[in-house]
């Protein structure tokens, strides 16, 4: 093989460009071409000279095989950039403003009117339905059975329901209605007032509202409030009797430890 190593004066001094031109084989007469640093170090290829460089040499018009600045490939370089960034922008929405031209085979080009607001349309909206997700139907059958009970195993007793509620829908029980107005209160910040269209206790299947529980509509009178309202306050009555009486319990039996350590 026969060497030829020169200076670069494209890069920094003290940069060697050496040209390896080979005699013999299917290859003959070609040549490869390498970079040598200041320092000695060998470089095969464009890319490991441009990031041993970095930023402090602009190889974008650096011609590896000539060691020379070429400015006609830094314009076709600019060319294939600029068609990159056309082909790229090509899925982005169009925001030029002009008129579009029809194509057509006409060889006069001619504009097409654009319509971007007409005063008769309109948009409707349903933010309820666009935020909520879909919901199984007749999914409170799959609370049926579930009892509750308390820290000792034992299961509660189950709440009576008034006359006024009556479920609907297949193989509904008042369990499974007590269960399902209890999710409905704790889940849903809107007012319960179950199934409110008739269609829906002949054909639950369609025109069942998913947001309400599976009854019959409902409505809640004064004396229905009233009533409520003296159960709790019988219950919160009960409960402070029974604090009281936890307390005044607790109370004696400290006072019998003391005079039983002071005998």
């Amino acid at each position: 093989m026969e060497r030829k190593r020169t200076d670069c004066p494209a890069l920094p001094p003290g940069w060697k460009k050496e040209e390896v031109i080979r005699k013999s084989g299917l290859s003959a007469g070609k040549s490869d071409v390498y970079y040598y640093s200041p320092t000695g170090k060998k470089f095969r290829s464009k890319p490991q000279l441009s990031r041993y460089l970095g930023n402090t040499v602009d190889l974008g018009c650096f011609d590896f095989r000539t060691g020379k600045m070429m400015p006609s490939k830094m314009q076709k370089n600019k060319q294939r950039l600029r068609s990159d960034i056309l082909s790229l922008s090509k899925g982005k929405p169009d925001l030029n403003t002009a008129l579009p031209i029809r194509q057509t085979a006409s060889i006069f080009k001619q504009p097409v009117t654009k319509v971007v607001n007409h005063p008769n349309n309109k948009v409707k909206t349903d933010l309820q339905r666009a935020t909520e997700q879909p919901r199984q139907l007749f999914w409170e059958k799959r609370l049926k059975g579930l009892r509750s009970s308390d820290v000792s195993e034992e299961v509660l007793r189950t709440m009576d329901l008034p006359k006024g509620l009556q479920s609907i829908g297949p193989d509904s029980s008042d369990e499974t209605l007590l269960s399902a107005i209890a999710s409905a209160l704790h889940m849903s910040s809107a007012p319960i007032t179950g199934q409110t269209s008739t269609a829906a206790e002949k054909n639950p299947a369609i025109w069942l509202n998913t947001s309400q529980p599976l009854c019959k509509a409902f409505t809640v009178t004064d004396e229905d409030i009233r009533e409520q309202e003296l159960k709790v306050h019988q219950a919160r009555r009960s409960l402070e009797e029974a604090l009281m009486a936890d307390t005044l319990a607790r109370a004696a039996e400290s006072t019998r430890d003391m005079e039983g350590r002071a005998a």
